[in-house]
């Protein structure tokens, strides 16, 4: 028996930009080796593999780059919720409910699109090693603002959207920085929006990402203590670019987007195995 799998552009609502994302919907748990090598044949920033869990709208979520498992994923976890309304496995009223390696996730629809209620990733240290800051300005060649890290990645700020537009960061400098990838912020120049980024993840295989959702659980505490609002709309200024609306909160940050499923398709003969293999 072959297992199904669609890709979905997130954070976008036409095809072939914002984020595309891979989605299994498995009636079992999988080997992770088995998914890891489905992530890495899909080669897309991640993957995600959803199992039900007995008990209606709840499941387990995972995300896969093509190299490694990850902690938390935002635009895939959107792609996920899309396809299980669209495919019919909740009904529209129904929240979707994920067990994940971050606690648990959430999803509905709402006026603007898929609202995904996130942890908070706010700035927890401003970055004063001389050292790093010898690798960051390597890495990040452009005057930094600001520079600061949370528990997943950096974020460094920029003096405006033209420089980061511009920017081309050394991508083997990037990966030497302990952290899972590095944001990079700017005011944003067009009024429709209230700050624009881009994120560079080498270590995970992935040097640039078109539009990280949990990049904005970060952006979004950031951006909301300088503007003083918890309201606001981030552009990702990737090739594909991307638009995330963001509202903050005490302890959570939610994230709304749109999707587009672009494709759906089946491993022929790669169904999920029992075999210890992941084969």
């Amino acid at each position: 028996m072959s297992q199904r799998i669609s890709q979905v552009d997130a954070f976008t609502d036409r095809p072939f930009a914002g984020n595309p994302a891979g989605v299994c919907v498995l009636d079992r748990p999988a080997d992770p080796r088995w998914m890891q090598e489905i992530a890495a044949e899909m080669n897309l920033s991640e993957t995600a593999f959803v199992v039900p869990i007995e008990g209606g709208s709840r499941f387990q979520l995972r995300w896969f780059t093509p190299n490694t498992e990850v902690d938390l994923c935002g635009h895939a976890t959107l792609a996920t919720a899309h396809v299980l309304w669209e495919e019919g496995h909740l009904a529209a009223d129904q929240p979707a409910c994920f067990e994940t390696r971050s606690g648990r996730l959430s999803a509905r629809l709402g006026t603007h699109g898929i609202e995904l209620d996130f942890p908070r990733e706010a700035i927890a240290t401003e970055i004063t090693s001389a050292t790093e800051w010898a690798t960051l300005r390597a890495a990040i060649p452009a005057p930094i603002r600001f520079a600061g890290r949370n528990r997943f990645d950096v974020l460094v700020e920029l003096e405006d959207e033209e420089t980061l537009v511009s920017l081309q960061p050394d991508f083997r400098k990037v990966a030497e920085l302990e952290c899972r990838g590095v944001i990079v912020t700017s005011p944003s120049t067009d009024p429709a929006f209230d700050f624009a980024s881009r994120f560079f993840a080498p270590r995970l295989a992935v040097d640039e990402d078109p539009v990280c959702g949990s990049a904005h659980c970060c952006l979004g505490p950031y951006w909301a203590e300088k503007l003083g609002r918890n309201e606001l709309v981030g552009h990702q200024r990737s090739r594909r670019g991307g638009v995330v609306r963001i509202r903050t909160a005490s302890d959570r940050v939610f994230l709304i987007g749109r999707a587009v499923t672009v494709l759906r398709g089946e491993w022929s003969g790669l169904a999920v195995s029992d075999r210890g293999d992941g084969r």
